[in-house]
């Protein structure tokens, strides 16, 4: 009998060490591959890379499951010489421009025009185009979102064509940018699309 209490002892010291070294699972934060490309309110989440008006290249590694810098072939960290990103720049969860299907293997890419953003932040944001790049040869979609929350906006336009008629100086800005910040000559501009076929890419891409 003490012996059978000894164990039923050691089982719940073991039970009470387990739950303190590991923590309610519902108080983790999901890691950026494990959001849902939409969110509750049928918004699109995005997560941040590389904050509003920074320069320094920053991607989300899965294995490591940290994001890291860039480097160069030299080893050094790359820092984009030019201006600094003209929004909250980084990747639409669960989605994957597969390799097979003309992708180039990574989660699509979009920036959001709005109030800079901590990196690792996760944004419900509404696309307003999609910015279609050549990238050495490549084809390279650019997502382009405002944040759904108005409070956090910092360009009223809802849609592509208020953005194009209305806003045309921010239109020419992110294009410019994006045909400049890798250097002159190395992203060239295929079109722009609406936000309708930036949805459509979205699901395209979305992982089922």
């Amino acid at each position: 009998m003490k012996y059978t209490n000894f164990l039923l002892l050691l089982s719940l010291l073991y039970l009470l060490v387990s739950c303190k070294q590991e923590g309610p699972r519902f108080d983790r934060p999901k890691a950026p591959y494990e959001v849902a490309t939409l969110d509750e309110d049928g918004g699109l989440n995005m997560v941040v890379e590389i904050p509003a008006g920074t320069n320094k290249k920053f991607e989300y590694d899965k294995q490591a499951g940290r994001f890291v810098q860039d480097t160069l072939p030299d080893g050094s960290e790359r820092v984009i010489q030019f201006l600094p990103y003209p929004g909250n720049y980084g990747f639409i969860p669960s989605t994957l421009m597969d390799k097979a299907r003309g992708g180039d293997g990574d989660p699509l890419d979009i920036l959001v025009i709005g109030e800079s953003a901590a990196r690792g932040s996760q944004i419900s944001v509404a696309p307003i185009g999609a910015l279609l790049l050549s990238d050495q040869g490549e084809l390279d979609t650019k997502i382009i979102a405002i944040p759904s929350d108005s409070g956090l906006r910092t360009l009223p336009a809802t849609n592509y064509l208020e953005l194009l008629l209305e806003y045309p100086a921010a239109h020419r800005i992110v294009e410019e940018w994006f045909l400049n910040y890798k250097g002159i000559g190395v992203t060239n501009l295929i079109r722009w699309e609406d936000e309708g076929y930036a949805w459509a890419e979205i699901e395209k891409w979305r992982l089922k």
